[in-house]
């Protein structure tokens, strides 16, 4: 994916355009293609001092500039109250994002060559500069860091607490602006000059945007300068770690090594699927000893709902299935009362458990393990007891008023509590509390059902398969009783609610025929799938809400209650993809013109990948032309689930059956109508 010059020197249009690195510990370094930092997240050197917890921004940006036969060219952009400077942007001549993102700058005879990368598992970035091609010029290269020392999410300030002392050595140059931050190393191939100053009021309009403060002073403690030549690149290495030599050669060649393996079994022919297979990747990072899925870039971490939802797209299809066991086996530990957490706080305290949904996305998710890896064992060791206790804590009733109804659905609800992925909350005020029974937990529990009864056969428990089997006869039957809106010709988005039953027409219905078999005829699925094409479905995913409501938001922005109460009254979610495609490919037959029509609803997101954040899916657009898009440039469900139905339901691959090897054929029947 390459940007060309036009893009590049078109401020407006390059701001817009974002690049992403993340180290798999997550840290990550992120900016823009102009050069500016737009958002408070961007950044060279961002580590999570307790993977995924702890992040902070230690290094902000750079400023650059070449001398060139006594003359002097910025490399880069900042900007500042009513302005930009300096104006490095202008003669960028071209970006890439493969392997990493790169730029070319072409200034006084000489065109130069500017990399970024984070090797995987390092808390450290990398930047090198070399003149693309051969130049009698004399070339010298100038390099200002710019620091602050802050938690992720805040902004700094011009301060006297700052320590502006370095320790300096050959090749090696340390600061700590704040003692209770880690130190920061630069490895360097030129010569540093300690030389402390202050660049104020740093302007971010993406902040702006979002009605938060948007203004930051940097602090820079001095100049490195290099002799730069075709022969001779410079290099510059942001780390804290305590190594005491770092070979960029090696590290560059490892890397890329590495990241052409990750494409391994990438289908062929589809350039689409080639992209969102290697992208995936970002979103697999270390928390302790095991490994997760990262929510979404910049400000995420791992959520249980987001991680299970992303575990069929991220790690099963793209073959990480020791990654996705690992997953699996992190969050089984930590089931209580029938829940897995909905969240680990970024600062360690307890899990959170605040999701109704986040449970019955584990079950699922264990199901689709099974399916392609035919791992009994660790579905035995590892998922089987904690499937049991979601079941059962279901059953018996758990927080917030989660519980199976008389009537064999699940119900749920507590004041000023949001419990479903529509999850906005502006104070007090929960925008879509769908107290109640949601449609979407019908069709994930009469799945989960289903699943527990074939693993109570499996793994010798009749009686507990016995008693799935009964609830899921009881909760299909109140389902088709009670969830049919004839007069809208679709599925209520709740049933029971404060307010009776709720008709709004959403997507949580999609659910319904993607997941579970047996909840709907043949002719309703149809007709779900239908108006869901006709009155929610975009180019880049789902509304959140039907256009004709009056409770319709065409767009997400303003301030943060603006923007919440935006979030899913209306707003595209990309992530929905997945399951309609899956649905629409289930219910128009698996024939060659059927997935070749189905291909054709990736479009959007294929345009988008070079749009936004370069490679990456957005978390949300906006409801209405030319959705806009907003929230995380970069989000992990919306990768996964495009790439699981991509390869799934329109390249074909599909999994091997449930216990393929066992020869149970009561068990795989059973399997084909969950």
């Amino acid at each position: 994916m390459k940007i060309k010059a036009e893009d590049c020197q078109n401020l407006e249009r390059a701001l817009k355009l974002e690049w992403l690195e993340t180290n798999g510990r997550g840290g990550f370094a992120s900016g823009t293609v102009a050069g500016p930092n737009t958002r408070r997240y961007h950044a060279l050197l961002l580590v999570a001092r307790k993977p995924l917890a702890e992040r902070c921004v230690l290094v902000n940006h750079l400023e650059e500039r070449l001398d060139i036969n006594g003359s002097s060219f910025p490399l880069s952009t900042n900007l500042y109250p009513g302005t930009v400077h300096p104006d490095g942007y202008r003669r960028c001549v071209g970006f890439a994002i493969e392997a990493w993102p790169t730029w070319t700058y072409a200034l006084g005879g000489v065109k130069v060559a500017r990399e970024i990368f984070n090797p995987r598992g390092r808390e450290l970035v990398v930047v090198r500069w070399r003149l693309a091609e051969p130049s009698t010029c004399s070339v010298r290269l100038v390099i200002r860091p710019m620091l602050t020392g802050r938690d992720y999410h805040s902004l700094h300030h011009e301060n006297g607490a700052i320590h502006t002392d370095a320790t300096v050595r050959e090749g090696l140059v340390a600061w700590q602006p704040y003692g209770d931050l880690p130190q920061i190393r630069a490895f360097h191939t030129g010569e540093y000059r300690h030389q402390p100053d202050w660049f104020r009021r740093v302007q971010y309009p993406v902040e702006q945007e979002r009605g938060l403060e948007y203004e930051e002073d940097w602090w820079s403690p001095g100049e490195v300068a290099f002799e730069l030549s075709h022969e001779r690149p410079a290099s510059l290495v942001f780390t804290t770690e305590l190594a005491e030599t770092i070979n960029v050669d090696t590290l560059a060649k490892g890397e890329q090594r590495r990241r052409k393996a990750v494409r391994t079994g990438v289908p062929k022919g589809d350039p689409l699927a080639r992209s969102l297979w290697s992208a995936t990747e970002t979103f697999i990072s270390e928390r302790g000893k095991q490994q997760t899925i990262i929510a979404g870039y910049p400000w995420f971490t791992d959520w249980g709902r987001d991680t299970f939802l992303s575990l069929p797209g991220s790690c099963l299809v793209t073959g990480r299935h020791e990654v996705a066991k690992q997953i699996i086996e992190a969050f089984a530990a930590h089931v209580s009362q029938g829940m897995i957490p909905n969240r680990f706080p970024d600062v360690g305290e307890m899990p959170e458990y605040n999701t109704i949904d986040g449970s019955l996305w584990f079950v699922h998710a264990v199901g689709r393990y099974l399916d392609y890896t035919g791992d009994d064992r660790t579905v035995e060791q590892v998922a089987w007891p904690a499937v049991r206790q979601i079941l059962d804590g279901y059953r018996q009733g758990t927080r917030y008023g989660i519980r199976v109804d008389h009537d064999g659905l699940v119900t749920s609800g507590a004041p000023g509590v949001q419990l479903t992925w529509m999850d906005a909350k502006v104070g007090e005020w929960v925008v879509t509390p769908r107290r109640g029974k949601p449609v979407e937990i019908q069709a994930l529990w009469v799945r989960a059902l289903g699943f527990g009864e074939i693993l109570g056969t499996r793994f010798g428990d009749p009686a507990f398969a016995a008693r799935c089997r009964a609830d899921r006869v009881r909760a299909i039957k109140s389902f088709r009783a009670r969830f049919w809106h004839e007069a809208g010709g679709y599925l209520y988005d709740l049933i029971d609610g404060e307010n009776g039953d709720d008709a709004s027409l959403r997507p949580n219905q999609i659910f319904v025929v993607a997941v579970t078999k047996g909840l709907l005829s043949r002719e309703q699925a149809r007709r779900v799938v239908k108006i869901v094409e006709e009155q929610l479905l975009t180019p880049v995913g789902l509304r959140t809400l039907a256009p004709g409501d009056p409770r319709y938001r065409p767009r997400y922005e303003g301030s943060v209650a603006d923007r919440d109460g935006a979030y899913h009254q209306g707003t595209v979610w990309p992530f929905l993809l997945g399951p309609f495609v899956t649905a629409w490919v289930s219910t128009h037959g698996r024939t060659t013109t059927a997935r070749r029509k189905a291909r054709e609803f990736f479009k959007g997101i294929e345009r988008h990948l070079g749009d936004a954040c370069l490679g990456q899916v957005s978390e949300i657009f906006d409801a209405e032309a030319p959705h806009t898009p907003r929230g995380c440039f970069a989000q992990a469900w919306s990768m996964a689930e495009v790439l699981r139905s991509l390869v799934e339901d329109v390249l074909g691959q599909e999994p091997r059956k449930l216990f393929p090897r066992t020869g149970k054929k009561q068990a795989r029947r059973r399997n084909r109508t969950i």
